[in-house]
């Protein structure tokens, strides 16, 4: 940091670390024991689209990347475009493969990350759901490098207790985010 930088209170963003995303199978099985939420096998990344043919050959050979993937059982990936004009990509593979769907996840965000479009990622996250059929996403901050826990419920509410339950249940497992008012709404979400 520099010295104007120090005197006017302005702090460094946290380098975001994609390894972290490695740490959801551990956080799982806590999750699973803690609260009875499982995967859902679905998974995505939100990122803000950007113009030109760079950018649509990356998003090409990612999908060709996890397209091509045996594990995924033949399952493409899924492209849409929310109301906001972020590109969201859709990953689903069995439910007990976790560590497959966070490679995916780990894919597709490092390379957009190496191809120059780090600025556009935004999240990346993981479906849960509990015998109630109760959903669940663990939400990945690519700029803060942290997750938190979204737990909707219809009629665009949230179920904060869940979400403050999981966190207490996860933290020793992923580095959560401890600013709430960064724990953004995801509403309808791919992978939900």
């Amino acid at each position: 940091m520099r010295f104007l930088d120090v005197l006017l209170g302005r702090s460094k963003p946290a380098l975001p670390d994609l390894d972290r995303l490695f740490g959801l199978p551990s956080a799982a099985v806590t999750l699973q024991a803690a609260v009875g939420f499982t995967p859902t096998g679905r998974g995505s990344v939100c990122f803000a689209t950007a113009e030109g043919a760079a950018f649509e050959q990356i998003r090409q050979d990612a999908g060709e990347l996890l397209d091509a993937d045996s594990g995924r059982g033949g399952i493409p990936v899924e492209f849409s475009r929310d109301e906001y004009g972020y590109t969201w990509l859709l990953s689903q593979r069995d439910p007990d493969d976790l560590p497959g769907l966070v490679g995916d996840l780990h894919a597709v965000n490092s390379t957009l990350q190496d191809s120059g479009f780090a600025t556009g990622l935004l999240c990346s996250l993981v479906g849960f759901r509990d015998a109630e059929q109760r959903t669940l996403a663990l939400v990945y901050l690519y700029k803060r490098g942290t997750f938190y826990p979204f737990a909707p419920l219809p009629g665009e509410r949230r179920d904060h207790a869940l979400e403050l339950q999981v966190r207490a249940a996860i933290a020793d497992d992923l580095r959560i985010e401890q600013d709430l008012t960064r724990w953004f709404p995801v509403w309808g979400a791919p992978g939900l």
